[in-house]
């Protein structure tokens, strides 16, 4: 909820736009880099705990639902374009919380980056793998880490606003 005192300048909504929109581009030409330099499983040992890895995943975060019969590749795709509109309304309306504005930013261009996959392919393109041993991270990529780091900002923003409203009322 924006502070009615808050005197920040606003940074504009096309910003944000384009900050998305670049993170996306980021995202689609690793996937593609991915895509046609790696067969499917191929792996590529970077670090002795990091690989790089082409795998396909039609299921949501950590591969839940991907044993469905295919359902599932239209509910993400609407759950994706829904909180993109949701996001695109919360940036609008938000404007002088440039942390917010930022984490939903991320949040979106993630969002975004994987719908486009489910709509071009029928699934998400993973191509990093951590691992220790014999215990294995799920593949994930670009738009999962801006996610992610979205959704990290966002909670760290609602903890520095719930602060600052206990330091005011004080």
């Amino acid at each position: 909820m924006p502070d009615q005192n808050d005197n920040r300048q606003p940074i504009a909504y096309g910003i944000w736009i384009a900050v998305a929109l670049f993170l996306i581009a980021i995202d689609q030409a690793s996937k593609l880099y991915f895509e046609y330099s790696f067969e499917y499983l191929e792996r590529l040992n970077i670090l002795p705990f990091f690989d790089f890895i082409l795998v396909y995943n039609q299921g949501a975060a950590f591969s839940m639902l991907s044993d469905s019969s295919g359902w599932q590749r239209w509910f993400f795709i609407v759950l994706g374009l829904g909180a993109a509109g949701f996001i695109l309304h919360l940036l609008k309306k938000n404007k002088t919380q440039p942390l917010l504005c930022f984490s939903l930013t991320l949040i979106l261009a993630g969002a975004l980056g994987n719908v486009i996959d489910r709509i071009a392919y029928g699934h998400v393109i993973d191509f990093f793998l951590f691992y220790w041993g014999n215990a294995y991270f799920p593949a994930f990529n670009v738009a999962d880490i801006c996610i992610t780091i979205g959704a990290i900002v966002l909670i760290l923003d609602e903890i520095l606003r719930i602060r600052r409203s206990k330091q005011e009322s004080a």
